[in-house]
């Protein structure tokens, strides 16, 4: 077989050596010990929370290294694209905190190493191909569906594991006369890897996660371009990774079925492999058992999902890092308020069992992180969320920003600071009984306690309500009256002999702050009072004794 010959005739367009592609592919100049990651993802539009694992452990990898993080758009696949996917890609991750230093872009690409879609790198792709034939590598066949359907029929029926391989690859040692017949009659052929595999021999492996892997070498004939001179993935990232210096591949362990594959590859193309990173899955519970988070079940697998509810950024990256690093929490109990930047992430901390997605605990991560914030950053962040999602809380957020930082100043700062909130969506429900169009009143009085002494507890506030007291004067002055209506006016009296009263001062502040919240719950009632201003507070109050 003339291999030379047929490269020529396989793809006579097709003018371009390796080197020259070399050529306009420098290394890159960094410094040592950087690391250089990709996301890679097709442009369907739809991004999960796996998306965003993975690409948050490419992003600190790049950048604690001091490395350089890229986003490829992997588009081979035309079946999967849809309108604008590319967009939603940038602009959701955009959302996140995910921020990339070359690649891809709406309008085009930024950087050196383009193009970053590899719908536009066939000559690329075609020029190794070529080389592949011409060192016997690689092979045309020209088996149609029906063929390769009763291949798998055949398979099937002797219990075999289905594949384009030994007896069954047809294709392979086809004579050059064979070939140029079946091109003589236009017929469609894909290019297919030669591999000189076996299932009989194992090699080990090291994974940057799961550390030495036994992997079993890949004996089928994978096609690595398809009818239409594009390239299957394999292929291409195979190519992208080398000519785009990418020194660490990080993707879910789905993928270790394709290792050996993809090993073979990089020997057979002369490439230095990267360093691969298995991530586990991403895992919820369900009903006591884990299984894999599911974008039909689950609506927390969409990224879209987070920044519609309102996490902030923050939140979320942090979070995420609880489920990348086992030593982050400690860490960040040592370094309450430094920037998760400072954190020396690490592949080697990383789970190779599963990571475990709980909403309850993103939760309790985002409350603490928006506790840490103060009043202008919270405004501002709920106002960007609201004028996408809630135009008329925007509006009411707008129109006296000086009363909603007011608000927002409650219980901030200190050591022991408020954790009311965990989503930007949940501050207008925290906020509302501020605002009289927005009020309502959520909790009434429990039942237990006469209405009578509620009445006369709320009338003697009313009559004696300072609006100039400081917080010291405020409480005695509930307590007086407390105490002046068969309530305990101390507590620790209280739990002592509470059958000597109608109840304790806790009661009355109780009584005080439904009727001018309308909620069993709210930050400093002396604080509300403040902000809400002696009409209002009066007035909410003469609505309760009706």
């Amino acid at each position: 077989m003339d291999n030379n010959f047929l490269a020529d005739i396989l793809y006579p367009n097709i003018k371009t050596l390796p080197a020259d592609i070399e050529a306009r592919y420098p290394a890159r100049n960094l410094q040592e010990g950087a690391k250089v990651t990709r996301f890679a993802p097709s442009p369907t539009g739809f991004l999960h929370i796996g998306n965003l694992y993975g690409a948050f452990t490419d992003e600190r990898l790049a950048h604690t290294s001091g490395g350089v993080f890229y986003l490829r758009i992997e588009d081979t696949d035309a079946k999967r694209t849809v309108p604008n996917g590319i967009a939603i890609i940038i602009e959701t991750l955009g959302k996140l905190g995910v921020k990339f230093d070359e690649g891809a872009v709406i309008d085009g690409d930024n950087g050196a190493y383009g193009p970053y879609r590899q719908s536009e790198r066939a000559e690329i792709y075609q020029t190794y191909a070529k080389q592949l034939i011409r060192e016997g590598k690689a092979y045309p066949c020209f088996c149609t569906e029906e063929e390769l359907a009763s291949i798998r029929e055949q398979q099937e029926s002797q219990k075999l594991t289905p594949g384009y391989y030994g007896e069954f690859a047809v294709w392979r040692d086809a004579s050059l006369e064979q070939i140029q017949a079946k091109l003589a009659e236009n017929a469609p052929f894909v290019l297919r890897f030669r591999s000189e595999g076996s299932i009989a021999n194992k090699m080990k492996f090291r994974d940057e996660i799961k550390g030495e892997i036994d992997v079993t070498e890949n004996d089928v004939d994978h096609v690595i371009l398809k009818s239409d001179g594009i390239p299957t993935y394999h292929f291409a990232h195979a190519v992208d990774d080398h000519l785009m210096g990418t020194t660490h591949v990080i993707r879910d362990e789905s993928w270790l079925s394709t290792l050996p594959f993809h090993i073979q590859l990089f020997k057979a193309l002369g490439f230095k492999m990267p360093k691969y990173c298995h991530t586990a899955q991403v895992l919820k519970l369900d009903n006591g058992n884990k299984r894999k988070i599911s974008k039909r079940k689950d609506p927390e697998a969409a990224l879209t999902y987070y920044h519609s509810q309102g996490y902030p950024v923050a939140a979320v990256r942090e979070y995420l890092m609880t489920l990348l690093n086992s030593n982050f929490e400690e860490w960040r109990l040592a370094n309450p308020d430094a920037a998760i930047e400072d954190f020396k992430f690490t592949t080697k901390k990383m789970s190779v069992s599963g990571s475990l997605f709980d909403l309850d605990k993103l939760n309790d991560v985002s409350k603490n992180v928006i506790s840490r914030m103060t009043a202008n950053e919270v405004y501002d962040l709920t106002l960007a969320w609201a004028k996408e999602n809630d135009a008329d809380f925007a509006s009411v957020l707008e129109s006296d920003k000086d009363y909603a930082i007011r608000i927002l100043s409650i219980g901030r700062g200190g050591k022991k600071p408020r954790k009311d909130i965990a989503l930007w969506s949940e501050v207008k429900g925290y906020m509302s009984f501020f605002y009289d169009a927005l009020f309502n009143r959520e909790d009434s009085i429990p039942d237990k306690f006469n209405k009578e002494d509620i009445c006369a507890v709320l009338a003697n506030f009313k009559d004696t309500y300072n609006a100039n007291a400081d917080q010291s004067e405020w409480f005695n002055n509930v307590k007086a009256i407390a105490e002046s209506n068969g309530f305990c006016p101390d507590m620790k009296a209280y739990k002592a002999n509470p059958e000597l009263y109608k109840g304790s001062v806790a009661d009355v502040s109780m009584f005080l702050r439904i009727a001018v919240t309308g909620r069993m719950n709210s930050p400093d009632l002396y604080e509300v009072m403040q902000i809400l201003g002696a009409e209002r507070v009066l007035g909410r109050v003469a609505e309760i004794i009706g």
